[in-house]
């Protein structure tokens, strides 16, 4: 390969790849479509630029598709649906593809639609790391710039996924005392208003959920630690309290001693990786709660 091939060039000759890329990333044709498109702009504009001789031929393109991909999940408005957010007959699959073989052969894969279930229930930043790593061998000395981490840290967020697609983590075993200061902390932080500390306890590609009944009370989904941090003040928060959740550190609203909203937490390398916001009366009296002294 010639180390002047110009970044536009090692698109095309690599699109199917980028393509199969942004469809795993993202979960949808259209979508991945639209993501080559921005990468196909954006390479456009460093043409002039040539490729590294010590790059690999497609990582550059590689890396702009997964960031555009990176920013288009993270922009997505409401956060897809959690393990606790739908029923059996809910979880979320691929669209029909439209006429392509090769789209209609993949979306016939009963283990692809699994895997796109499982994707959709992670961080932008942990779905990235697996999938370039995992389905493409993409090195996490690669990975790490894009999510922001180091390469270790890159690592950990891709054997998160792979635990939860392997099926011997569907939640993370919980230590429950450390787990249960991180959401006092948290609880406290809400309470007071102080937006900065909650941020600080949030992992940066956190995912809050609510379920439809919570929903219909005006919970609303988020992601990020800025728009999460705000979305947790006022009435609720200073009349929640620490309780266990299926065994794990979550939050109780319970007025009148009538059990309304759960907060579930999952608290990964002492941060909030998400949280589910849980009002359905079906689901709540499912669950095993505790109330603990503050």
């Amino acid at each position: 390969m010639d180390a002047h091939t110009l970044p536009a060039e090692l698109f095309e000759r690599h699109r199917p790849r980028l393509r199969a890329l942004a469809y795993r990333l993202l979960g949808s044709f259209d979508e991945a479509d639209d993501a080559l498109r921005e990468t196909r702009l954006r390479l456009s504009r460093s043409e002039t630029e040539a490729t590294e001789a010590t790059e690999p031929p497609d990582a550059r393109p590689t890396a702009v598709v997964a960031r555009v991909c990176l920013d288009l999940l993270r922009a997505r408005e409401t956060p897809r649906a959690g393990p606790w957010d739908a029923g059996d007959d809910e979880a979320p699959h691929p669209p029909d593809a439209a006429g392509d073989p090769d789209e209609r052969a993949l979306l016939a894969d009963s283990a692809e639609r699994a895997l796109l279930v499982v994707l959709d229930t992670v961080t932008p930043a942990e779905r990235l790391a697996f999938v370039l790593h995992d389905l493409f061998s993409v090195p996490f000395e690669e990975i790490a710039p894009i999510v922001e981490r180091t390469p270790a840290a890159a690592r950990q967020l891709a054997v998160r996924v792979r635990r939860r697609v392997q099926g011997t983590e569907e939640m993370p075993e919980p230590d429950l005392p450390r787990q249960r200061e991180v959401v006092t902390a948290f609880l406290a932080a809400a309470r007071s208003g102080d937006v900065d500390v909650l941020r600080a306890l949030l992992d940066p590609d956190v995912v809050l959920r609510a379920d439809a009944e919570a929903v219909r009370t005006g919970a609303t989904g988020a992601h990020g630690a800025d728009d999460v941090a705000k979305t947790f003040s006022g009435r609720v928060a200073r009349a929640a309290r620490i309780a266990t959740v299926d065994g794990a550190a979550g939050l109780v609203w319970a007025p009148g001693g009538e059990t309304r909203l759960v907060f579930g937490f999952t608290v990964l390398d002492d941060r909030i990786t998400s949280i589910d916001v849980l009002a359905d009366p079906g689901r709540l009296h499912r669950l095993e709660l505790e109330l603990l002294d503050e």
